[in-house]
């Protein structure tokens, strides 16, 4: 038959979609095949970061953004396109990580309330869709920033509402919209000038790019797991239950992932794989649930996280440093917090952070609660959600401490019925500015004012290792290189982390200032943190220098100029 299209749904079994329309299980198959495209090419996805520093988890956020949505469908046999379409959004609000998460959500609320009154999809409806996802994801953003995935998801539903004009077939449209996508991402340089200084596209952009050429690639039969590039970048790791074994020669990390696979797991195989990659594999079978237990060298950490992810979609991810567990005699970080209680009336602060030292910094100045999160390793809507849910109290404020997160803590607070303020730190240093200005048993109004005004009251400086060679801000960088952000601006490059320290303080002005505070991560010694100190020390002797262990992974150093 001439008007019709065949879907496969699962190997071996075809869905026949006659003229009548596309329903909810033909969707939910093309919805899995972009995701799936996605999950193939995130990684270049990721790669696509402005600045070389290691928190390009774009593709990343998108992906698990998209597993949250598909989670709550992977089992519904709904028909109804409008009420599966509903479902991916729910998911996807919840599941909603960083930025590009968020907006992504944004994008699939939108396509859901296009279709809210049909049983069916058919050309009509699936540009209607689109350009509601448009509105939908421009009017969630409050200052909406062009050479985006924005410009994106605006020049898809342009461009499938020119060709609905030309034809009604479903392939012409999806053809036509990849076609744009692709052109609108290779442009995104021309309209957000940072892109072009930087050689890249704009990584949003790309993700959605990838997302419906999949359900193009999906209706041509043409495969979904050949990646366009091999370029790797880190995963973003979540907090989870852990084991712990004895540690052999060289394996300087563990890694456990909890994982539903896609297809009957083949044990003997994936065991044989693992084997490649680390010593101490423990896998352990639940219902439908594998949990993977590795310990690996410290260049091949994400190699466990990127197989498990081909076979399955992943639900926990944790990575410890070994060393750190059998110096701290393996207990777990968050048995040592000791966070405030909330009295009966009393305003509660939870905080996102990076590391455990960091949280307990936070804890010891009033804080309720964590969550874990930061650079590559963002939480989700929901995760933020539930820190506060449950407190016994209906006043709130978060501290996102990641310009990444604002927007998952944002809509957050649209799904409670709580009073909660968010106070947009960018960083930790503003958090903990915004912390001394904390008085849990004062006006809700006035510790929101006073919380906002203090994010202003410090510079922060970050130390970290170049992720790839570039030029950005007139600053030559190579990769492997030790750079330096004040205030989120890549001002300075060396080959050491001392240089690195002593060069972008002078350029933070440091001796205008009173006080300075080094948080160090897990990725530098002791011994190497006592001797850059004792060089600042020197030179800025009548300066007060605090010392204090973060424990946040990739960043030497976060530094407060106060």
């Amino acid at each position: 038959m001439t008007d019709e299209l065949i879907f496969n749904d699962k190997p071996g079994k075809e869905i026949s979609l006659l003229s009548k329309g596309i329903g909810g299980q033909e969707f939910k198959a093309l919805f899995d095949a972009g995701m799936t495209w996605l999950r193939t090419n995130h990684q270049y996805v990721n790669s696509l970061n402005v600045f070389p520093v290691p928190d390009g988890d774009t593709g990343t956020n998108m992906l698990l953004t998209m597993q949250a949505a598909y989670n709550e469908v992977i089992h519904s046999g709904e028909q109804n396109i409008g009420k599966i379409a509903h479902d991916l959004s729910k998911g996807a609000l919840l599941g909603a990580r960083g930025n590009s998460g968020v907006i992504l959500s944004q994008i699939w609320r939108g396509f859901a309330r296009g279709l809210d009154s049909y049983e069916t999809m058919n050309t009509q409806q699936l540009v209607q869709a689109l350009i509601e996802a448009r509105n939908t994801a421009y009017k969630g953003v409050v200052r909406p920033v062009e050479g985006t995935i924005l410009t994106v998801i605006k020049d898809i539903a342009t461009a499938a509402e020119a060709e609905i004009k030309n034809s009604d077939d479903l392939k012409d449209i999806l053809e036509k919209i990849v076609a744009a996508a692709d052109v609108s991402v290779k442009n995104t340089p021309e309209l957000l000038p940072v892109l072009k200084q930087a050689g890249v596209v704009d990584s949003g952009g790309k993700g959605l790019y990838f997302i419906f050429d999949g359900f193009l690639r999906y209706l041509n039969d043409q495969p979904l797991d050949t990646a366009v590039t091999t370029t790797v970048q880190p995963l973003s790791a979540l907090s989870m239950e852990q084991t712990m074994e004895t540690i052999e020669p060289g394996q300087d990390y563990e890694v456990v992932v909890d994982f539903k696979p896609y297809k009957p797991l083949n044990l003997e195989e994936f065991y044989s794989r693992l084997s490649d990659i680390g010593t101490s594999i423990q896998i352990g079978e639940g219902d439908n649930m594998y949990r993977m237990h590795i310990h690996v060298p410290t260049d091949r950490r994400y190699d466990p996280i990127d197989y498990t992810m081909s076979l399955g979609t992943i639900t926990k991810v944790n990575i410890e440093n070994l060393m750190d567990q059998m110096q701290s005699g393996a207990a777990k970080p968050e048995e040592e917090i000791k966070f405030s209680p909330v009295e009966d009336g009393n305003i509660a602060v939870i905080a996102v952070a990076p590391g455990v030292g960091i949280a307990r910094i936070f804890a010891s100045l009033g804080a309720s609660g964590s969550v874990n999160g930061g650079q590559t390793m963002n939480p989700s809507t929901e995760e933020i959600l539930h820190s506060f849910e449950n407190l016994p109290t209906d006043k709130v404020i978060v501290l996102p401490n990641n310009k990444n997160i604002i927007m998952a803590a944002q809509t957050a607070v649209s799904m409670t019925v709580k009073k909660v303020a968010i106070i947009p730190s960018k960083n930790v240093p503003q958090g903990l500015s915004a912390m001394l200005r904390f008085i849990p048993d004062g006006d809700f109004t006035r510790n929101v004012q006073e919380m906002n005004e203090a994010l202003n009251d410090v510079d922060t400086c970050e130390i970290t290792t170049a992720t790839r060679s570039a030029e950005i801000n007139g600053v030559a960088v190579k990769e492997g290189s030790i750079i330096g952000l004040l205030n989120g601006k890549l001002v300075s490059a060396s080959d050491n982390i001392q240089s690195t320290c002593l060069d972008i303080l002078e350029q933070a002005k440091v001796e205008e200032r009173e006080r300075i505070t080094f948080f160090y991560g897990n990725n530098i010694t002791e011994e190497e943190v006592n001797k850059i100190i004792a060089t600042v020390q020197e030179k800025y002797p009548k300066h007060e220098l605090e010392i204090h262990s973060g424990g946040q992974p990739h960043y030497q150093f976060i530094i407060a100029v106060e």
